[in-house]
């Protein structure tokens, strides 16, 4: 079944925006991410609502929502730092989901992704204004989860296989 979408108004984007902060802290991604969808289809390249879904997009991770939805919002984020610190932001929680469901291989996966995490965060790193140390202090909760947990540790060589975000 196919609906006519309804418009909002541009007045009405910072009570949306603050809407889906709301809704990200109720745990509702969903809800997050469709409001970001109508900020979006208001004002295109809108940043703060770009991010909010790249984020409302990573709440998700472990269910129905796959890392390549995520990254697909990347080349629409302006700016080499933020860019590089948001692909961090989704390798890190991809991370934390395959932490959280567990499984066979989960815990390598995990550190693959924390890693890959780790090297966003150096990028964004090298490209920080003074005073933004947002970067660091992400790489630096990469490395003490890694630090703090024998079991997350590298396949082999020969078994390793590259995450492919689906």
């Amino acid at each position: 079944m196919q609906f006519d979408l309804k418009l909002i108004s541009v007045e009405s984007i910072p009570d949306a925006i603050a809407k889906v902060e709301r809704y990200r802290l109720l745990n509702e991604p969903n809800l997050a991410e469709s409001i970001c969808m109508d900020i979006l289809t208001a004002a295109p390249g809108h940043q703060q609502a770009l991010i909010s879904l790249l984020l409302a997009r990573t709440d998700q991770f472990g269910s129905e929502m796959t890392v390549a939805k995520a990254r697909e919002v990347l080349p629409q984020i302006k700016g080499d730092y933020e860019r590089a610190y948001y692909a961090g932001i989704i390798s890190e929680r991809n991370a934390h989901a395959h932490l959280h469901q567990g499984g066979p291989g989960s815990a390598s996966v995990a550190y693959h992704s924390l890693r890959e995490a780790m090297e966003h965060f150096e990028r964004a790193e090298a490209l920080r204004t003074p005073g933004n140390d947002d970067a660091i202090l992400r790489w630096n909760t990469c490395a003490r989860i890694i630090m703090r947990n024998p079991e997350i540790r590298p396949l082999p060589h020969q078994e390793f296989q590259p995450i492919t975000g689906e």
